[in-house]
């Protein structure tokens, strides 16, 4: 430390330091820097700090300060911010510990030669410390990322569970944090503490970029508490400890919202346990929990693969098997023909056989099941087995299945219309049963038609069914708009927030980028019923929605209040199943459909037989008797096709109107 800039009011400046261009003397005085920097009681400490927490964030894979000794430093620095509190409050101190933290973390995220070396310098302790709440909530999130690194690989894992209450601490901390940071910082804008707000913004932004800030560290809080928990869940001796079913029921639940959609959080977890079979018991056990793993295995999530492992391996294990089947089986039915997901090639064959297997297990005595989810199974079982059949058919027998599962569909189409909407459902089905296994585009349009006729017929648990076959069966998976909005809507009136509110989100990008001209956003412009109900299931699925309920920032389930802030609006969001003017969910029918619907005075006879019902019947019977179906069945659809089309056009031409539209595009 020979030279130090005539500039610099701070003799020995680390910044200074690191200028000397002589490397043999460049190293001297950085070793020699982080050994008195703890034994230092000058102003201007956070200023080095906060330079090497950028090295640290820049340059995480460098050895050349983990070999000087930086770890013993920060611990050292942590140590003195929790026993000398005069010190603490000097100067801005009151950052130190905090950026010593994350230092931490920062060097031992990649390399595991660097957390062995931060476990013999002594980081643990202070970083419990801190993890215990000694300091604030902030602190707390530093040291747990720092401790869930450490945590990460095997030759430093022992060193963390040895400490008996990091795993208790961080079951606390996942099932508090969104609280904590709630009553402690978010809900009270006067009593922000000033150091708070200075590193959630870096000094950019007011009161609005504090809040989404805060949000967002309260959500990577609860994940890397969670990311921690995870690391324990792979040992068998502590699952007792994790598998208690106050913690377990709130996982499902913890999802680090739409600020940290990179982390599987409570679903991670929740795949980690099930993977094991001292784990899978206790799962089991929580009705709640099989209830949420369906529900987000039929979900637009991101970790919608996860889910399903879970059921799978549940569905798999004799122990568990006869505890979840009932609940199991008509999910994995519903996805039992999706192709690829995320990495999972083939998952719709691992699901079949996996049912398959509950069937034979049936047959020798060792597992009970309904006779209702026997049957679900073998419905699948056997269009397996017709799909096998087709692949043998003649070109032209497929053609003539093809050409009379349109006949039918637009049957259903007509009934639809004239506001039939449960003749509708069942000219579907008949549809469906008609129409080829390999013609996957039709039968996407069936299903999410259908599923719009249960949406109608107000039974939400058939909708997401039928939206979910037809997400799976499309291509890419997830990512058919109608089903999509089909589902939401569903999802919407069972009071599931988040799975809606995803759904809602992909259907808007999937609008976005649509060549389809009814689909395509306007300008851009996101469509006013989408935009409602976004915001309606954003506050619904809101992080800190629970803690404001219980402090007063939410004044009843039932109303959204002024979680938001001042600018948020107050109206109550009309759901588009609720709606009773306008765009009210009952949109019109799939890609190439012409639904409509009449008021309700014109709604009437729907279950007599119409006369153009009994000719097309009729007529159909003839031609298959004398073997004219070849030649007449195309063009009796063509003729139908054209004809509900020419009726529709003649209504709208006639300013009818048309109750049944949720999408003015539809």
């Amino acid at each position: 430390m020979d030279k130090v800039s005539s500039d610099c009011p701070y003799p020995g400046c680390f910044f200074c330091v690191m200028k000397e261009g002589n490397p043999s003397k460049r190293r001297a005085s950085v070793l020699k820097f982080f050994r008195e920097l703890p034994m230092q009681d000058d102003d201007g400490q956070v200023l080095p700090i906060s330079g090497l927490w950028n090295t640290a964030m820049a340059h995480p894979n460098d050895p050349e300060f983990i070999e000087l000794g930086i770890f013993e430093c920060m611990a050292a620095l942590i140590w003195k911010g929790l026993k000398n509190r005069r010190w603490l409050s000097h100067d801005q101190n009151i950052y130190i510990p905090y950026y010593a933290a994350h230092i931490i973390g920062s060097y031992t995220m990649n390399m595991e030669e660097f957390a062995e070396s931060a476990v013999h310098a002594g980081v643990i302790p202070p970083l419990v410390e801190l993890l215990r709440g000694k300091l604030t909530w902030v602190e707390q999130r530093v040291a747990v990322r720092a401790l869930g690194h450490l945590a990460t690989y095997a030759s430093t894992f022992p060193a963390i569970a040895s400490n008996g209450e990091i795993l208790e601490l961080s079951i606390q901390l996942a099932m508090s944090s969104l609280e904590i940071v709630y009553s402690y910082f978010y809900q009270y804008v006067d009593r922000r503490l000033s150091y708070h707000c200075d590193l959630l913004t870096r000094g950019m932004g007011g009161v609005e970029m504090e809040s989404r800030k805060a949000e967002e560290w309260a959500s990577q809080l609860q994940c890397w508490s969670l990311q921690l928990i995870n690391c324990f869940a792979f040992k068998h001796e502590f699952l007792p400890t994790i598998c208690k079913p106050e913690f377990l029921i709130k996982l499902p639940g913890m999802w680090g919202g739409l600020v940290n959609e990179n982390s599987p959080a409570g679903i991670g977890l929740l795949r980690t346990i099930c993977h094991q079979k001292l784990g899978r018991g206790p799962v089991a056990s929580c009705p709640g929990i099989i209830d949420a793993l369906c529900n987000i295995a039929r979900s637009s999530d991101d970790w919608q693969y996860m889910a399903i492992d879970c059921l799978l391996w549940l569905l798999q294990d004799l122990n568990t098997c006869h505890k979840v089947i009932d609940k199991v089986v008509p999910v994995l039915v519903d996805l039992a023909e999706i192709t690829t997901l995320g990495d999972h090639k083939k998952l719709g064959d691992s699901i079949v056989s996996v049912l398959q297997e509950c069937i034979q297990s049936q047959g020798s005595g060792r597992s009970s099941i309904s006779s209702r989810t026997k049957e679900q199974i073998e419905d699948i079982l056997n269009s397996k087995q017709r799909l096998k059949w087709e692949k043998n058919m003649p070109k032209e027998d497929l053609h003539i299945k093809q050409a009379a599962a349109l006949v039918v569909k637009l049957e259903g189409n007509s009934l639809f219309s004239s506001g039939n909407i449960s003749g509708a459902a069942s000219k579907y089905s008949e549809a469906l049963a008609l129409c080829p296994m390999r013609s996957r585009k039709e039968r996407v349009v069936l299903y999410s038609n259908r599923a719009q006729c249960h949406l109608l017929l107000q039974q939400p648990l058939a909708a997401i069914s039928d939206a979910t076959r037809a997400l799976c069966l499309h291509k890419p998976v997830n990512r058919h708009a109608k089903s999509l909005w089909r589902r939401a809507q569903a999802n919407d009136m069972l009071g599931l927030a988040k799975e809606s509110l995803l759904d809602a989100i992909l259907f808007i990008n999937e609008c976005s980028q649509s060549n389809d001209p009814d689909l395509s956003l306007r300008q851009n412009k996101v469509p006013d019923y989408a935009e409602r109900l976004v915001k309606k299931q954003m506050r619904a699925a809101w992080l800190f929605r629970e803690a404001a309920v219980k402090h007063g920032g939410v004044h009843s389930q039932g109303d959204g209040g002024d979680m938001y802030g001042p600018e948020t609006d107050d109206s109550e969001w009309e759901t588009a199943s609720e709606s009773d003017i306008g765009n009210d969910g009952r949109d019109d029918m799939g890609d190439d459909d012409d639904g409509d619907w009449n008021n309700d005075d014109d709604r009437k006879d729907y279950d007599k037989p119409s006369i153009k019902g009994i000719f097309t019947t009729t007529f159909l019977f003839l031609c298959f008797i004398f073997n004219f179906h070849y030649y007449v069945i195309p063009l009796w659809a063509c003729y139908l096709y054209f004809s509900v089309h020419f009726k529709v056009k003649v209504r709208k031409n006639r300013s009818y109107q048309l109750e049944i539209q949720i999408c003015k595009f539809f």
